[in-house]
């Protein structure tokens, strides 16, 4: 599970998406393929950001990636790329967290850029980094692992209480043949304390 890139553009109509920042993690690849690779995950980011209508979101498998883009109703799209196992719900989260911190960072300075700027690069590095790990992203994601980590841990529990329980028969066991020793030694004290009676 890997995610590859997070970028946002202004969307531009019909004519080529303008880009406000893209973080990349070509590290899988090789050290010549790098440039080609980012490249490409950018001409796949302006292509289907151009061709998402504002409101929309929208997700494309290509190579064994999904690029997922999300363009508001205000004309700023938001990019990200993972490989095909990495979960889609987190994807769109990732994206509506990051351009919400780019709003809220920039305001509406980016309405009025009209060339490819790396104003968002500072953030979205870190966001790139942290988002690896998708249950950062997606609630559900987080709140699944808790509860798989807690499902691990109860079955533990119960497997250390049936070890238990298996070492609680055999004690149980052997008390009812204390009982039975017992009372055999009681009956046979009785007879032999029977004939020493003075009484």
């Amino acid at each position: 599970m890997k995610l590859t890139a997070i970028g946002i553009l202004k969307w531009n109509g019909d004519n080529t998406p303008i880009l406000l920042g893209m973080a990349t993690d070509v590290s899988n690849f090789g050290y010549f393929q790098r440039g080609a690779v980012r490249e490409g995950i950018l001409f796949i980011a302006r292509t289907i950001a151009q061709r998402t209508q504002p409101g929309l979101r929208q997700s494309v498998k290509t190579e064994g990636y999904l690029c997922h883009v999300h363009v508001r109703d205000s004309g700023i799209a938001g990019v990200v790329v993972g490989d095909e196992e990495y979960p889609t719900t987190a994807s769109f989260a990732i994206i509506t967290k990051v351009l919400d911190e780019f709003l809220a960072t920039s305001g509406d300075s980016w309405k009025n850029v009209d060339a490819d700027t790396h104003t968002a690069e500072a953030m979205l590095e870190p966001s790139l980094a942290k988002y690896q790990d998708h249950t950062q992203a997606d609630k559900l994601s987080k709140i699944q692992k808790d509860l798989d980590e807690t499902k691990i841990i109860l079955h533990q529990t119960i497997d250390s209480v049936l070890r238990r329980g298996e070492k609680l028969d055999a004690l149980v066991d052997k008390s009812n043949d204390l009982s039975l020793a017992s009372q055999m030694f009681y009956k046979s004290a009785r007879k032999t304390n029977s004939c020493c009676r003075f009484m």
